[in-house]
């Protein structure tokens, strides 16, 4: 796609990045067939082709306004239209600059700057904890909408405390300790019975998704940084890799070496991070092959979910379903629409609650006939947004694959 850069973006870090992404861009309309918003809505402005024809615009010198930006919020980033893309366009960094730039130029009324800047400032927060343990207490008596959010309290477990040769790094997350901290847990057991220890730097938190995502690109960044600070000493200690058991948040990880390529002081080490980084799904074959004699699977049908941000944004796709079936457990992914995202996507339940649900329902329906006349008896995936989003609209158990595994071998 030919672009001629508006004079204030030419020489631009920006512009440059943006116009190699248009320059791959052969509009050919493939990447609409699996938008989810465009599916939904029916809007060539609300699937990837036309929201890149206002990006393109604004770069062009256009003047973007408020439809401009409500187009570009629309999007879910969830990045199918990348798997489907035939030109290998980088989407959705695209969309974090076309966002940037829109942002800079359209003012937001007063409201919806509240909630946003509550939303960055409040789930990274080390108040996120305390506050969730209220709205747990007082969960029954809360607005159905707001009961969506505050999943019920759920048990930790036990974290195992022996000292390994073997350690990797894990990521604890901002709000997933509160909303479902045995997550955290399984994965340390899972880890600890394959003779692996898992490390929790101190100093690590949120990985910056969350404000990096809602145009805080700078408040993001800097979270990156601590994060890249907290764990390097472990780094050059001789970890093996950093474990991330929440997709949204491995994305986000994998791609630091590209967020801070243009940091002299971060450059290098973002890099390595980015290249240690691993879905903990990708340790599956080694766990799976160490655990085999300990682990009894179920005939319990489990149907997997697999997160956007996984099976799009890092490209895992099969691994779980695989290696979880060769541990003897009944997982499928569901044959119908299991590309299109849950509608969770980080805030944008949120911030898009309409689309969100339809979405949401939508996959519900989907994962419920995933084994045919017989009924979903669970449903798994790997990314807290899109569990705690699920469960919010069925009563079938929604948990972490690991979850599940972790269960196993306490039997």
């Amino acid at each position: 796609m030919q672009t001629q850069l508006a004079p204030q973006y030419q020489g631009t870090p920006d512009g440059q990045a943006a116009e190699a992404i248009l320059r791959k861009c052969v509009h050919c309309g493939f990447c609409t067939a699996t938008c989810p918003t465009y599916q939904l809505l029916g809007d060539e402005l609300d699937g990837p082709r036309g929201r890149i024809y206002l990006m393109k615009q604004v770069l062009e010198g256009a003047v973007p306004t408020r439809k401009t930006q409500a187009h570009l919020d629309r999007c879910l980033t969830c990045r199918n239209c990348e798997t489907t893309c035939p030109s290998g366009v980088q989407y959705g960094h695209l969309l974090d600059i076309g966002r940037k730039l829109v942002d800079a130029q359209v003012p937001r009324p007063g409201a919806e700057r509240a909630l946003r800047w509550a939303l960055k400032e409040g789930l990274p927060s080390p108040l996120f904890g305390p506050a969730m343990a209220m709205g747990q207490l007082v969960r029954p008596l809360l607005p159905h909408a707001l009961k969506n959010k505050v999943p019920a309290k759920k048990d930790a477990g036990a974290t195992p405390t022996r000292q390994l040769a073997r350690q990797v790094l894990v990521l604890a997350g901002c709000v997933q300790p509160a909303m479902s901290p045995n997550i955290n847990s399984a994965t340390a057991r899972v880890f600890d019975a394959a003779g692996i220890q898992c490390v929790v730097a101190a100093k690590a938190g949120c990985c910056g998704a969350v404000k990096f995502h809602l145009n805080d690109q700078d408040g993001g960044m800097a979270q990156m940084r601590a994060n890249i600070d907290a764990w390097w000493p472990h780094i050059e200690a001789g970890v093996e890799g950093i474990v991330i058991n929440a997709s949204g948040c491995g994305v986000t990880v994998k791609d630091y070496g590209h967020i801070l390529h243009n940091d002299p002081d971060y450059a290098a080490k973002a890099q390595r991070v980015s290249e240690l980084c691993k879905d903990v799904s990708e340790w599956l074959p080694e766990l799976a092959g160490k655990l085999k004699d300990r682990v009894s699977g179920s005939a319990s049908r489990i149907a997997f979910h697999p997160p956007c941000s996984m099976q799009h944004g890092m490209q895992l796709r099969g691994g779980v379903e695989k290696y979880m079936g060769e541990l003897g457990f009944n997982v499928k992914t569901t044959g119908c629409e299991a590309h299109l995202c849950c509608g969770s996507a980080g805030t944008y339940s949120v911030l898009n609650p309409t689309i969100s649900y339809q979405l949401r329902d939508r996959k519900l329906g989907n994962l419920a006939t995933t084994f045919g006349d017989q009924a979903t008896e669970q449903i798994v995936s790997a990314n807290i947004g899109c569990i705690t989003h699920l469960q919010s609209g069925t009563d079938t158990p929604v948990r972490h694959w690991i979850e599940v595994l972790d269960e196993a071998l306490q039997k």
